[in-house]
């Protein structure tokens, strides 16, 4: 007799206001199985798990576990039915142990008291069985992000989840975590455990996975096996062209130094220093790429360039000149800035995507005259540029929140270059935006760099910092550990070095 699916899923729909966010879906995990599911922004994948682990209730459609159909009202039922979800953003608490946070909701007790002792006990056995070392006596706050990771799969696993979602679970990982975690998730399906892997990273999807399902526009668009798949096959299922995944430029062409930073100290808000003592140079018509682990100080770096965090010590300079620590000043000067949070810094989202695309400018000619809007530039400006930019959306009118997340970056984009810069200063750019807002967002940053304009790109997708970086420094602990050309870079030492690894040590292959 067959046995069952782990997992089957028969007809799932549900519905927004305009939207069909999931269209009769139906797939099946098996026992054990590694199954990948990809999508463009917007495809329906985050619905179907809401779905899963009851946080969203369908529409219509049934859901099976071991052939015994189920409905799942909240997550905890979800639990109950033995599924597990580990969210992109972790759903840790900072101020607690690794211990406690894994135990959380489902303490041992007796007479009323935590039997920490079995507990422990437990955690033991299940980081022994799966190889997810994890210190679970230190606070949360204080765990690199790897190992918060394991932490969020050691407490599904503590709760006897049977099925696993990881959703974009090496988004914040070094290549050297995200082989560890593969190693992991290799363990777990071999010992029975079945997994939904999603992801936008279409190598670990045909390295990791057994079979792949791609969604468009909340329907499945077909399953297939990774020996019959491409990188291209895949891109093309998901967005329904065909899309040019290589970054094609000419070797970058260096001008004078734009940017100079000189023995910066910044601190973050809990006034900790985490950029120690940083310099670094860009030059006109280049691309220096940052990579590192996202909590190294990147952000803060950023922010100090753009005005929006103090600076203890240190000097950041453009063209020569000290930068104000005035965000309007320093948009003035010639800097755009593509912000790594496009809801909660790049956009308002309660105003209409022309009102958006002035942002950094509505108070000067055209757009205004003293104290007046000028309605009629701006809307001629916003028309232009929506269909520059290929911006998708029914009206310039339509809020920006209402827009998908590729197409709220391309807002962006288009605002900061639509005038005159000098320096473009972009953090995480495409981050969880689909491959054919992508390919656009990477061709524009090229452009920019063509026309002389010297980049700054901070990303977490290494993959992105070899496309395009020209230069390429490695930052760790709020300092740069590295700069090197990246015709000269690969994968493995730029890991090492975001890892830690001494550059010396690096070259020396220790």
């Amino acid at each position: 007799m067959q046995q069952p699916s782990a997992l089957e899923v028969r007809n799932v729909t549900k519905q927004f206001p305009g939207v069909v966010a999931n269209d009769h879906i139906s797939f099946t995990l098996l026992p054990g199985e590694i199954h990948a599911f990809l999508g463009e922004n917007g495809a329906g994948k985050s619905t179907l798990m809401n779905i899963l682990y009851g946080l969203i209730a369908p529409d219509e459609g049934a859901i099976f576990i071991n052939g015994r159909q189920v409905t799942i009202h909240n997550p905890a039922d979800a639990i109950r039915q033995g599924l597990g979800m580990v969210h992109q953003e972790y759903a840790l608490v900072d101020t607690l142990t690794a211990a406690e946070n894994i135990m959380l909701g489902t303490e041992i007790a007796r007479n009323g008291v935590i039997a920490e002792r079995e507990a422990n006990r437990r955690m033991a056995e299940l980081s022994r069985s799966y190889g997810l070392i994890v210190p679970v006596d230190v606070l949360v706050q204080d765990l690199p992000v790897g190992v918060q990771q394991r932490v969020e799969i050691l407490k599904a696993l503590y709760h006897n989840a049977k099925i696993l979602i990881l959703d974009e679970p090496t988004a914040v990982l070094t290549p050297q975590e995200a082989e560890d975690l593969f190693r992991v998730m290799r363990e777990l399906a071999g010992q029975g455990r079945s997994i939904i892997f999603i992801s936008h990273k279409l190598k670990e999807v045909l390295s990791i996975a057994d079979r792949i399902t791609v969604l468009r526009r909340g329907a499945v668009v077909g399953t297939v096996l990774p020996a019959a798949a491409s990188e291209r096959s895949l891109a093309t299922m998901m967005v329904g062209r065909s899309v040019e995944l290589e970054v094609t430029k000419t070797p970058a062409k260096p001008g004078s130094v734009v940017l100079e930073v000189r023995d910066l100290v910044v601190e973050d808000d809990r006034g900790q220093v985490i950029v120690d003592h940083l310099d670094l140079d860009v030059c006109a018509g280049e691309v220096l790429g940052i990579a590192g682990v996202q909590g190294n100080g990147q952000t803060e770096l950023v922010e100090a360039i753009n005005g929006l965090r103090p600076i203890e010590s240190g000097t950041i300079r453009l063209q020569g000149q000290p930068l104000q620590a005035d965000p309007r000043a320093i948009t003035e000067g010639g800097v755009a800035y593509i912000p790594d949070d496009r809801k909660g810094t790049g956009l308002v989202l309660g105003y209409p995507i022309a009102d958006n695309l002035v942002l950094s400018n509505y108070y000067v000619p055209p757009f205004a005259h003293g104290i007046v809007l000028d309605e009629g530039q701006i809307t001629s400006h916003a028309e232009q540029l929506v269909k520059q930019f290929d911006i998708r959306t029914p009206s310039i009118w339509t809020h920006a929140g209402s827009l998908s997340g590729g197409n709220q970056q391309k807002v962006i984009v288009a605002r900061e270059f639509s005038r005159p810069i000098k320096l473009l200063v972009a953090a995480q750019p495409t981050r969880g935006i689909d491959v054919g807002s992508i390919e656009f967002i990477h061709r524009s940053i090229i452009a920019q760099r063509d026309q002389g304009v010297a980049v700054l790109l901070v990303s977490a997708e290494l993959d992105e910092i070899l496309s395009l970086a020209d230069r390429i420094a490695v930052m760790f602990h709020g300092r740069i550990v590295a700069t090197l050309p990246a015709a000269q870079a690969n994968r493995e030492q730029i890991g090492l070095l975001m890892a830690g690894v001494a550059h010396a040590d690096v070259e020396n292959g220790h």
